[in-house]
């Protein structure tokens, strides 16, 4: 289904997860940061960072924010070599390109960040494992079922995406995202509508009015610029994006989102 083996999609989560945390917790040492990642020691850490990331792990941690960028701009060679071979671009490259014109949109981008609690969610989900702006898909899908089985009631119901990978981290074609929506925890779920919580807790939620093609530069503004000043880290609970309006009542077709991140102090 995935394209991979169970094997080798467990050691790459827990590289990926440990790049991140070498990135945002640079007061915890790396042979403790592979040991939280489920490595059995730090020589097997090391051999397993090297081969995905192709550095070593102090040098991607010493490398800071940049090394992420080194990681995306490798990627990027790689999708424009497939468009040479004849594919044309799709939706997915709004989030490997990084030309002046997406920094010129993501300044553009009006956001307004509160820190807050947010309780804990019960959700019926179907997943998407692909570029995260094809989970309109699985929302599609979503909504379908859920309408056919009175769960929808909005404002009470709630539609969100959660986003379980790290684009900077994780290739495209393997990235994880889950189309949910509230409902009650008893509800029975079958086929591949699966069912789960997402914790609560403490998060930076960004309220913005987006275009549909502006759902990576949000993200990008919220974690390039707001948290450097914040005070605060990312998290490992879920993040997510709760979907506020329909676009297309919307005078302008925009998308009124809360862009949800879980945080702690630094």
């Amino acid at each position: 289904m995935t394209g991979e083996t169970l094997n080798t999609f467990i050691r790459r989560i827990r590289a990926e997860t440990a790049a991140m945390r070498l990135i945002n917790n640079p007061k915890i040492t790396i042979t403790s940061i592979a040991m939280q990642c489920g490595f059995s020691s730090s020589a097997a850490f090391a051999r397993e960072f090297k081969t995905l990331f192709a550095m070593s792990a102090s040098q991607f941690r010493n490398g800071g924010p940049q090394s992420l960028g080194k990681i995306r701009a490798a990627d990027s060679k790689i999708d424009q070599s497939v468009r040479k071979n004849g594919k044309d671009k799709t939706s997915s490259d709004l989030y490997t390109e990084d030309t002046d014109e997406d920094q010129r949109r993501t300044m553009m981008i009006e956001m307004n960040v509160e820190v807050k609690e947010l309780p804990e969610l019960h959700v019926a989900y179907i997943r998407h494992i692909g570029p995260y702006p094809e989970i309109v898909e699985a929302i599609e899908k979503l909504m379908k079922w859920a309408g056919s089985r009175n769960l929808i009631n909005f404002p009470e119901t709630t539609l969100l995406g959660v986003y379980h990978d790290n684009p900077e981290t994780t290739k495209e074609s393997k990235l994880r995202s889950s189309a949910c929506i509230t409902v009650p925890e008893d509800t029975p779920v079958d086929g591949e509508v699966g069912k789960m919580s997402i914790p609560g807790g403490l998060f930076a939620v960004a309220h913005v009015e987006i275009d549909a093609g502006q759902y990576a530069e949000a993200w990008d503004k919220l974690m390039g610029e707001w948290f450097p000043e914040s005070g605060y880290q990312p998290d490992d609970r879920m993040c997510y994006e709760i979907y506020l309006n329909n676009p297309d009542t919307h005078p302008e077709g925009k998308h009124i989102v809360d862009i949800c991140e879980p945080i702690r102090p630094l």
